[in-house]
């Protein structure tokens, strides 16, 4: 088949997020200026520079993980493992305004180094970010509601239990990934690939 996206699909769902797929968590976490930690996953989010280390997330209108990064300047990416999937999905609820998603989900939080917002203390590793710069996401026909937020990496803090040989152990650290529709992945199988020496 074939589409195209301003047409409509003819499909049950929108297979978009499925055919990119998978991604990596954006589990932010802020904190407002009036001390009230906010914790929520975004689908949309990546790495998009490792000198310096620079991460991306993107939320379709100025939810408040938008707003709080914002104002405060700065946000923490926390990594999902399995042992975190239920709590993660739980912060997806929109609770009301003041409301904790760490107290709500029964995670605790840990502090952090450099910024002040809080990191989820079981996870195998979390990104203190300073924001860089926040923009509107734009299409053909001008911004879209979807705004991208953009960190530096000040800080990070990594469960030492997740370190094998001084590396990141993904097979200990079990990576969620989103995928299309209500799909997670779990329990990636993990294989070590050498680059080519010649053409």
């Amino acid at each position: 088949m074939f589409f195209e996206p301003a047409s409509g699909h003819g499909l049950p769902h929108n297979p978009f997020k499925a055919i990119v797929a998978p991604r990596p968590i954006g589990w932010i976490s802020t904190r407002d200026r009036d001390g009230v930690a906010n914790l929520a996953p975004y689908s949309f989010f990546n790495a998009v520079s490792d000198t310096p280390p620079v991460v991306m997330f993107s939320s379709g209108g100025r939810k408040d993980s938008i707003q709080i990064a914002e104002r405060t300047g700065e946000f923490v990416c926390n990594f999902v493992g399995e042992k975190l999937v239920a709590a993660m999905n739980q912060t997806s609820f929109a609770y009301g305004r003041g409301v904790s998603e760490f107290g709500a989900s029964g995670l605790a939080e840990a502090g952090c180094r450099i910024v002040k917002a809080p990191r989820v203390a079981d996870a195998p590793a979390s990104l203190e970010c300073v924001v860089t710069e926040i923009r509107a996401v734009r299409g053909r026909d001008g911004e879209t509601g979807n705004l991208m937020c953009f960190g530096e990496v000040v800080g990070v803090h990594i469960d030492d239990a997740m370190l094998t040989d001084g590396l990141f152990d993904l097979a200990k650290a079990k990576p969620v990934t989103r995928l299309g529709y209500l799909d997670y992945g779990l329990d990636p199988q993990i294989v070590s690939i050498a680059r080519p020496v010649r053409g």
